[in-house]
C-alpha cells in the first residue's frame, strides 16, 4: 500500500489528471446516473481549491507589489486589461466567423415550450464599482476577486512606501518578511491540495459524463462541434502569438495542459486559479504580474465564453431562419464583449451573456433555453479556453517587460 501512495505521489500530475480523465469518462458510461453517487469527492475537490483562492492571490499580490515599482505595475496593468479587453472582441469575432460557415440550428425549429429564468445583468458600471469594496470583510467573504485584488495592490503599496521611509522601515520590513512566510505556507498547503486534483477529477467527469448521456449529444451535436472547431482555431492563433513573441508554445503548453484540463473538468475560472497560478510560477513569469493579471483575468478575460456568444447567436438566428447581418454581427461584438465585462464572477454568467445579446441583436429568448441543455458540455470548453487565454496573455506581457 505504501508503495502505491508512493508512486502516487511521484507521478506527474499531468499522467495522473489524464487517468482521472479516462476513468471518470468510463465510470460515467458505465454506470450512468448512477455515477452521481461520486458527486462528494468532485465537490471536495471545488471547496479546496476556492479554500485556497483568497490566501494565494492576497499574498501573492503583495509579494509581488513590493517586488517591482508603481510604473511598472501600471505599466503592465495597462497591457494586461487591452489585451484582455482586444482578445474578448476578436474571440467573437472569430465564433461568429466559423458559425457562419458551418449554419448550426439551420433547420431546427422552437417548440414555443421553452423557458429559462435569466438573472439580472448588473452592468459594467456596478462591476467596475465592485472593485472597491465598501466592507473589506464582504469582499473576502463574498469572494470578489476584484475587490480583494484591489485590497493586496493597496495594501502591497502601503507597505512597499513604509519599506522606503526611514521611520517605518524595519516595522515594514518585519511585516513583508511575514507576509512572504505566509505566501510560502499558501503555496505548501496548494502542493498538498494538487495531490488530490485527480481524484476530484475522476468525480467530476464521471458524474458528467453519466448524467448527460449520448441524447444530450446528438440533440445539438452539430451546435457543440462548431462551438468547439472555434475553440480550436482560438487556440491556434493563441499558439501563433506566443510564437511570434518568441514564448516557446512547447514550454507554454507544458505548464498550461494541467490547468486547461482542470477547468475543463471543473467549468471554473476562479476555482482553476490556484493550478493556473502554479503553471505561471512554473513558466518563470514574473510574480508580480501573475499575480496580478491571473486573478482579474479569471474574473473579466472570457474568450471562450465570447465564442460562446457568437455561435449561440448565430445558432438562434438560424433557428428562426433570419440569418444574422454584418451590421449585427458587429452589434454582436460590441455587446457581447461589454457583457463579458459586465457579468464578471455573477453566477450563470454565460446564461447573462447570451441573453443581454439576444435582448440587443433581438434574437429569441427561447433559444436561451434550448441551449442550456448543452451547458455543461459547452461551459467545458469554454471554460478550459478561458484560462488559456489568461495564461498566454501573461506570457506575452511578461515577454514585452523584460524588453522593458
Amino acid at each position: 500500500m505504501k508503495k502505491l501512495w508512493n508512486s502516487y505521489i511521484g507521478a506527474s500530475l499531468i499522467k495522473k489528471i489524464t487517468v482521472a480523465l479516462i476513468l471518470g469518462i468510463l465510470t460515467g458510461l458505465i454506470f450512468g446516473k448512477d455515477a452521481a453517487v461520486l458527486a462528494p469527492f468532485g465537490d471536495l475537490l471545488l471547496r479546496l481549491l476556492k479554500f485556497i483562492i483568497i490566501p494565494l492571490i492576497l499574498f501573492t499580490l503583495i509579494v509581488g507589489v513590493n517586488q517591482t515599482n508603481i510604473g511598472s505595475l501600471g505599466r503592465m496593468g495597462g497591457k494586461v486589461f487591452l489585451y484582455y479587453l482586444a482578445t474578448s472582441a476578436f474571440a467573437i469575432l472569430i465564433g461568429a466567423a466559423i458559425a457562419s460557415l458551418f449554419k448550426p440550428g439551420q433547420g431546427m425549429s422552437l417548440s414555443g415550450n421553452e423557458s429559462v429564468e435569466v438573472p439580472e445583468n448588473p452592468g459594467v458600471t456596478s462591476v467596475l464599482l465592485n472593485i472597491v469594496p465598501d466592507n473589506i470583510v464582504v469582499a473576502f467573504t463574498e469572494m470578489n476577486l476584484l475587490g480583494i485584488i484591489f485590497t493586496a495592490i493597496v495594501f502591497g503599496i502601503a507597505i512597499a512606501y513604509l519599506r522606503s521611509t526611514k521611520s517605518y522601515n524595519e516595522i515594514a520590513n518585519q511585516l513583508y518578511n511575514v507576509i512572504d512566510a505566509l505566501n510560502e505556507v499558501t503555496l505548501t498547503v496548494m502542493k498538498g491540495i494538487l495531490q488530490y486534483v485527480p481524484i476530484g477529477i475522476f468525480a467530476i467527469i464521471a458524474e458528467i459524463v453519466g448524467s448527460q448521456g449520448a441524447d444530450t449529444l446528438l440533440s445539438l451535436g452539430n451546435f457543440i462541434m462548431v462551438l468547439y472547431v472555434a475553440l480550436l482555431v482560438q487556440l491556434a492563433i493563441y499558439i501563433g502569438l506566443l510564437a511570434v513573441t518568441k514564448n516557446s508554445p512547447a514550454a507554454f503548453f507544458r505548464e498550461a495542459r494541467t490547468p486547461m484540463l482542470t477547468a475543463f473538468v471543473t467549468q471554473s475560472s476562479s476555482g482553476t486559479l490556484p493550478v493556473t497560478l502554479n503553471a505561471a510560477k512554473g513558466l518563470g513569469l514574473n510574480r508580480s504580474l501573475y499575480g496580478f493579471s491571473l486573478p482579474l483575468g479569471a474574473t473579466i478575460n472570457m474568450d471562450g465564453a465570447a465564442i460562446r456568444i457568437a455561435v449561440s447567436a448565430v445558432f438562434a438566428a438560424n433557428v428562426i431562419g433570419e440569418p444574422l447581418s454584418f451590421v449585427s454581427i458587429l452589434q454582436v461584438v460590441i455587446v457581447g464583449t461589454l457583457a463579458s465585462v459586465g457579468t464578471a464572477g455573477v453566477p450563470g454568467a454565460g446564461i447573462i451573456m447570451i441573453a443581454t445579446v439576444f435582448s440587443q441583436v433581438g434574437l429569441p429568448m427561447e433559444a436561451v433555453a434550448l441551449l442550456t441543455a448543452v451547458d455543461v458540455l459547452v461551459g467545458m470548453g469554454a471554460t478550459a479556453l478561458n484560462v488559456t487565454g489568461d495564461l498566454v496573455g501573461t506570457s506575452i506581457i511578461n515577454k514585452t517587460e523584460k524588453k522593458e
